[in-house]
């Protein structure tokens, strides 16, 4: 079954004339190499009204990044030259020589350093790093009908230009790989670079590695898309700029673990193309495919060629569908429509174009497999699935009935190691993110949705702050945190649809709990509230629900719906529905569910408590699982520095 779609109003008017859909080379979304191209074309001529005289900077519609408009107008430059290089190199340079002439053009005046469109210099920790990837990326990619015929002059303002990297301070993030690749090109082309820089950005990765294919951004507990669209991605990169000095074993290590990455990370989107909602940097979309094409590039990907057409191409039509680009060919700083909540302060106007990594697979020619071959169904399509990551501490389960893939979050918090503190953030500190809902994002304060909190006398909610895992297997996924000096301890356990909390507080009587399922959001009209006593959901138009329901310990704690407006990036109406107790109850059962199946949505589920303290869970199908007390008793990490980077 076809995921649900968020109602929006008729965005049809934006897309540019696609192609007809082929039902027999793509049976399940119609699309092809035909329809890329043309979002592709469609982004970069949507770029030509906010050019700079030279081409050397774009300076899109929006507000500014904290790095300014100057820094923000080589990012519209260089993520966008990224685009434009795999389309032309795609093409065999066989593309309107307009968009050549516009980037060798915008290279010329960008590296002048003399010129009125000069680029900022890359300096310690600045954001001209992260953009010097892109330009160097697109450089290598482009390198027969750009590189080639730039004048000695300007490849020598190039050069300069880049070299700000030799011998520079660089966040000890996923930008120790921007160095990486900046320097192997400058290592290609005979300029000046430090092999002893780009082999430690390459070993700084195997000090991230946490098995199953992911890495942690940084020190710490930072699990997020990064890992899909820099982390492993820019390993690839790197080797095809570096070829023959690439050392063998490490680029061996680099495909290995992108194999088994890419096993995990094909379970990450619905049926419908969305990718899961959770992390930083989420306005750049579709660049959650980007490591489904690497790994074809190298020949490092568990999945079937059609598999890897239907997974990308779901995603890039989803996004197409609902608004991303806009009706003047941009992608806005949001989800689907302009949604500043979901950005970071590093984002600016042009931030969105990371999305081009997506338009890596025209990189591939046209008669590879994964653009001849048959669409094949992605895993949402044809079964239901669960998933334990231990390395992250998370758990997926999707349910083919409704393609929704629900993430629950017993790992990722992304806050630096101890004693270092930091705020909470929506899009880390829910204990669950799924492919058709975002996080409330109300601001300061802790969203009602996914969250259990202790409310103060104002009503205050606690935030969850740091993630202390306990694991992740099976079914199942724990973890513990402190809210205001008070422990709470969460085990979650999947089946189906059904995500059962059992949630041990070490709180005083009286103490105020409330706990939130999912937020389900709605651009065209609210969704439909219902409560009873131990219950509340929120119903979307096209059906999709957020039901909550008290199994243990909220006695008759009357259900009740939260609505927001603009607080959400699926849609400007949202609810979640909520249970809120004031006597301070020592342990908590609940069942959330979110799901478009009416038959999930009407099955019991139930659980009761042993003496001891054992908490007896039965699902519908006859299936009985136990919840011991004391899993809290596991060590807490160990505490370690790590300074945190952007991108």
């Amino acid at each position: 079954m076809t995921a649900p779609h968020v109602s929006l109003p008729d965005d049809s008017t934006h897309l540019p004339d696609l192609p007809a859909p082929d039902p027999v080379l793509s049976p399940l979304t119609g699309w092809t190499r035909a329809h890329w191209e043309t979002i592709a074309d469609r982004l970069l001529d949507g770029l030509g009204p906010f050019a700079t005289p030279g081409f050397a900077q774009y300076r899109l519609p929006g507000p500014p990044s904290h790095s300014g408009p100057w820094s923000d107008g080589l990012e519209g430059f260089a993520r966008s030259f990224l685009l434009a290089a795999f389309r032309i190199a795609g093409s065999g340079g066989r593309v309107g020589p307009a968009l050549i002439e516009r980037y060798a053009a915008g290279l010329a005046a960008g590296t002048d350093p003399h010129g009125a469109e000069r680029w900022p210099l890359i300096t310690d920790r600045a954001q001209p790093m992260v953009e010097a990837a892109s330009i160097a990326i697109a450089l290598h990619e482009s390198r027969p009908w750009l590189w080639d015929h730039l004048d000695d002059r300007v490849r020598g303002q190039v050069v300069d230009w880049l070299g700000g990297f030799v011998g520079a301070d660089v966040n000890d993030s996923n930008w120790r790989l921007f160095q990486v690749i900046s320097e192997e090109f400058m290592a290609s082309v005979g300029a000046p670079h430090s092999r002893t820089e780009i082999d430690a950005g390459l070993a700084r990765l195997d000090d991230w590695y946490r098995g199953g294919g992911w890495y942690t951004d940084g020190d710490g507990r930072k699990f997020d898309y990064y890992n899909a669209w820099a982390l492993h991605l820019y390993p690839v990169l790197w080797q095809r700029i570096a070829g023959p000095r690439a050392d063998g074993a490490t680029v061996a290590r680099h495909r290995a673990r992108l194999r088994e990455f890419l096993a995990v990370h094909q379970h990450f989107f619905g049926s419908d193309g969305a990718p899961v909602h959770q992390g930083r940097s989420l306005t750049y979309r579709f660049a959650t495919t980007a490591p489904l094409w690497a790994g074809a590039l190298a020949d490092a990907t568990p999945l079937p060629p059609g598999r890897t057409r239907r997974l990308a191409s779901g995603a890039l039509k989803h996004f197409a569908e609902h608004g991303a680009p806009d009706e003047r060919g941009l992608l806005t700083l949001g989800w689907y429509r302009p949604f500043l909540p979901v950005t970071q302060r590093y984002s600016g106007p042009a931030s969105p174009y990371w999305a081009s990594k997506a338009f890596l697979g025209l990189l591939l020619p046209a008669d590879h497999p994964v653009w001849t071959a048959p669409e094949e169904p992605a895993p949402v399509d044809r079964e239901d699935v669960c998933l334990a990551l231990p390395a992250p501490g998370w758990l997926l389960h999707s349910t083919s009935a409704d393609g929704i893939v629900r993430l629950v979050n017993h790992g990722s918090d992304r806050l630096p190691p101890p004693p270092a503190t930091a705020d909470d953030s929506p899009h880390y500190a829910r204990f669950a993110y799924s492919s058709a809902t975002a996080p409330e994002t109300p601001g300061t304060t802790a969203g009602p949705d996914n969250h259990i909190a202790l409310l103060g006398p104002d009503g205050t909610p606690s935030p969850r702050g740091r993630i202390h895992p306990l694991g992740a297997s099976g079914g199942r996924a724990a973890s513990w945190h402190r809210a205001p000096g008070r422990r709470i301890e969460t085990v979650s356990v999947v089946r189906g649809p059904w995500e059962v909390r059992v949630h041990r507080l070490d709180v005083p009587p009286g103490t105020r709990v409330r706990e939130g399922g999912w937020a389900v959001a709605d651009d065209l009209a609210p969704p439909v509230a219902r409560t009873g006593p131990g219950r509340a959901s929120a119903r979307r138009a096209d059906g999709l629900t957020s039901a909550i329901t008290g199994l243990y310990g909220w006695g008759d704690a009357e259900g009740r719906v939260l609505p927001a407006l603009g607080a959400n990036a699926v849609g400007h109406h949202s609810a979640t529905p909520v249970l809120e107790l004031g006597d301070g109850a020592r342990l908590l059962v609940t069942l959330v569910v979110l799901s478009a199946d009416p038959q999930a949505l009407r099955t019991g589920v139930s659980a009761s408590v042993a003496a001891d303290g054992t908490v007896e869970i039965r699902f519908p199908d006859g299936t009985w699982e136990r919840v011991a007390p004391g899993l809290s008793d596991a060590p807490e990490p160990a505490p370690g520095p790590g300074p945190e980077g952007r991108s």
